[in-house]
């Protein structure tokens, strides 16, 4: 087995096993007005963690929905928005009676639905979910199906909705639901102005042309997911607008609370503390930030954008986290909303952000760089003609007179390296350990192990074991627990002692020379300390950087750490006597894998 001190690359792929932690929190409500009869809403709100029997239960007005599917290829396309007779293709249905097959069970977001109201008067239909980023499928062979992401309070006509556009607007065709019978009435253009765009209703369009307009904002997020989730490991989160309008707009961005969590599902502690990139300092270079707070009004954070196809219609926005203004409650869930608007009131894109509070569980290597030593100088007293003044004669003969000691730090000539292995579990208990072996067990599962026999013996090849020379060898590889955690701004401290008789270890100690091999003249027993070995106790201390205050060190990922490297050697000889001798420098360590579990051998 090869020592993986020489070779780190290519280890993470023996490092898979344990992932962060999924931060889905935020919740809002989308609030629907149901009118007796046949209603056709959109979803803005992902609503699938409970099923629609649960939802809805066994009592109420809604007892029937159809949720409408995007076909699939041209033939299936709708050419006029008739009444579903029975379930086919493009639709789905979901019925109370026991008695029905349902082909759906659970509500989706970005999808449009025809929902039964059985009561006799108009009722609020408020949905928790999650919210998200608004996704179109759009076909320009047929109808579509589909909503608009406009503003809940004060909706637009579509009049001025599509003015932004002149082209859709003269040669779009609209349908919509009234209530009722299931019967979509056509929308001339002649009444557009008295048809609101109401947020959560969905309408039939059909175009001739390919559409991607569905407001002057497009929203693009880094992952292509639906939600900003910074999870246990990201520090930063970017995502980019885009006008998609044919005039010049402004948009906002603004940062409002979770809603309440539903019975059943993760809530958060608080909103995730956000900054906003922004220019390079011409000072520094380093970049500039904002901070997005709840209590901020939406204008305080605008872009304009020029008309779509032009330069400066797109835009990238850079969103930072910082976790130093987090709790440290390992697991603990931030999550909010992320509203984006434009300032004419046509458009609000609201998109769940979340982020987990990340451990520091795992393995974590690196080196210390011993750059300063402290200096044992001593200054003796001299005699008027400039010798050495002598103490009084003693049975020791007589020693020399010291007047001073210098102990300063002083540079060393060249930095001395000196591998760390640390290990810290889920409990944030720290170890330091010689040596560590990098592998899978006998079932197959990622181990971090103290030992080479707690590896599968068909997987040894594939291992790697990670040494630190300058600690003491011992076969039982115990590792040294370690005070505090490893966390930015926190102190971690070791103590590795090293007995005098250590014959694996101690520098003092030649056990094959006579002088040095903590024997007397006759090999028979063993000197006593300070004889011919002394005993060492190293007391190390990892001092963890705390962040800077700009962008890029409080965003930066927590799975590097640096700081300043401590240690104390105290050498330790006959009866009581000792010397300290103190070390300094920088470490920094990289966490290389995530398993919290050191397995020990017993």
């Amino acid at each position: 087995m090869t020592n993986s001190s020489l070779r780190l690359r290519g280890l993470a792929a023996a490092l898979t096993a344990c992932c962060g932690f999924t931060a889905e929190a935020q919740w809002q409500t989308q609030s629907m007005t149901l009118k007796p009869g046949w209603n056709a809403v959109y979803l803005h709100v992902d609503a699938s963690h409970v099923s629609l029997d649960t939802l809805l239960g066994s009592t109420g007005t809604i007892d029937e929905i159809w949720l409408w599917q995007t076909p699939a290829s041209q033939l299936q396309f709708v050419k006029s928005p008739q009444e579903p007779i029975t379930p086919n293709t493009q639709w789905a249905v979901w019925n109370r009676s026991p008695g029905n097959v349902d082909t759906f069970t659970q509500l989706r977001p970005n999808a449009a639905y025809l929902v039964h109201h059985t009561g006799t008067a108009n009722v609020v239909w408020d949905l928790v979910g999650k919210p998200v980023l608004p996704r179109y499928d759009w076909t320009t062979t047929g109808l579509n199906f589909i909503g608009f992401p406009t503003p809940a309070g004060a909706p637009p006509s579509f009049e001025k909705f599509l003015d932004q556009v002149p082209a859709l607007a003269l040669g779009a065709e609209l349908f919509r639901y009234p209530g009722g019978p299931m019967s979509p009435v056509p929308v001339p253009a002649l009444v557009y102005p008295s048809i609101a765009v109401r947020r959560g209703e969905a309408f039939w369009m059909r175009a001739k042309d390919y559409n991607a307009y569905f407001g002057p904002l497009a929203v693009s997020l880094q992952s292509g997911g639906n939600t900003v989730d910074f999870g246990s490991r990201l520090g930063t989160y970017s995502l980019r607008l885009k006008n998609h309008s044919d005039l010049t707009n402004t948009f906002t961005l603004s940062l409002l609370p979770s809603g309440n969590a539903p019975s059943g599902q993760p809530g958060s502690v608080g909103v995730p503390p956000l900054l906003i990139r922004g220019p390079r300092s011409a000072a520094d270079l380093a970049y500039l930030h904002t901070t997005l707070t709840t209590s901020q009004v939406p204008t305080d954070h605008q872009v304009t954008l020029t008309p779509r196809g032009q330069p400066g219609s797109e835009v990238e926005v850079v969103l930072g986290l910082n976790r130093t203004a987090m709790s440290t409650t390992v697991g603990a869930r931030y999550a909010g909303i992320l509203r984006f608007a434009d300032t004419n009131g046509l458009s609000q894109i609201d998109v769940g952000v979340a982020a987990t509070v990340a451990d520091t569980a795992g393995l974590w290597v690196g080196d210390a760089s011993v750059t300063q030593v402290a200096q044992y100088l001593v200054t003796y007293a001299k005699n008027a003609d400039g010798t050495p003044l002598l103490a009084q004669v003693t049975a020791n003969g007589a020693p020399y007179v010291a007047i001073s000691t210098n102990t300063t730090m002083a540079n060393v000539v060249r930095p001395v390296p000196l591998r760390l292995i640390a290990h810290n579990d889920s409990g944030g208990q720290a170890r330091l350990l010689q040596r560590v072996f990098v592998g899978l067990n006998a079932v197959n599962v990622p181990v971090l192990a103290t030992d080479e026999s707690l590896l599968g013996t068909d997987n040894r090849d594939g291992a790697r074991r990670i040494s630190a020379a300058h600690l003491p060898f011992a076969h039982t590889n115990t590792p040294w627990l370690g005070t505090g955690q490893f966390r930015e701004g926190n102190n971690v401290q070791f103590t590795v002692p090293l007995d005098y008789r250590d014959q694996a270890s101690n520098p003092f100690l030649h056990t094959f020379h006579p002088d040095h091999d903590n024997l007397d003249a006759r090999f028979g027993q063993v000197q006593v300390q300070g004889a011919e070995s002394y005993t060492l106790e190293r007391a190390i201390t990892l001092a963890v950087t705390a962040p800077g205050t700009d962008f890029t060190s409080l965003t930066t990922s927590r799975d590097t750490l640096t700081g300043t490297y401590n240690e104390t050697i105290t050498v330790r000889g006959k009866g009581s006597s000792s010397r300290n001798f103190t070390l300094q420098g920088d470490f920094s360590l990289r966490r290389i894998s995530n398993i919290p579990l050191l397995t020990v051998a017993p």
